[in-house]
């Protein structure tokens, strides 16, 4: 599985160049805390790149979820609604949405430059 980053934290997983499974990364559930809630979109609405298409609320805060490409989504991961700890779990197992007929999409980054780009977090 070869997974894109965006600077905001989420992954994208892209099947094919039209469809794409979206999560947070390790790092973003890491600072979150541990998830109490998630709220997810409808399978047939919108995202836009760059807009909020979901938030989780953990013990500290509630935060957006960004979205990294433009499109429909297809499907959601009804497990989260009632299983929110899966994404502090496994976050790259616990796939948040499917997109599909994406239009565009956020500079994305490969796994090795997502880790530079957290270790420079820091400067």
């Amino acid at each position: 599985m070869a997974l894109l980053f965006s600077k905001t934290h989420e992954w994208l997983n892209t099947a094919d160049d039209n469809t794409a499974t979206i999560g947070i990364s390790d790092f973003a559930q890491d600072e979150l805390g541990g998830l109490v809630f998630v709220n997810l979109p409808e399978p047939g609405d919108e995202v836009t790149v760059g807009e909020a298409f979901a938030d989780v609320e953990s013990v500290k805060a509630v935060s957006d979820v960004m979205s990294p490409v433009s499109g429909t989504v297809v499907e959601i991961n009804e497990e989260l609604l009632d299983e929110p700890e899966k994404i502090n779990d496994a976050p790259y197992d616990a796939w948040f949405i499917k997109v599909e007929n994406i239009t565009a999409h956020d500079d994305l980054m490969d796994e090795a430059a997502y880790k530079e780009y957290l270790e420079n977090l820091d400067e």
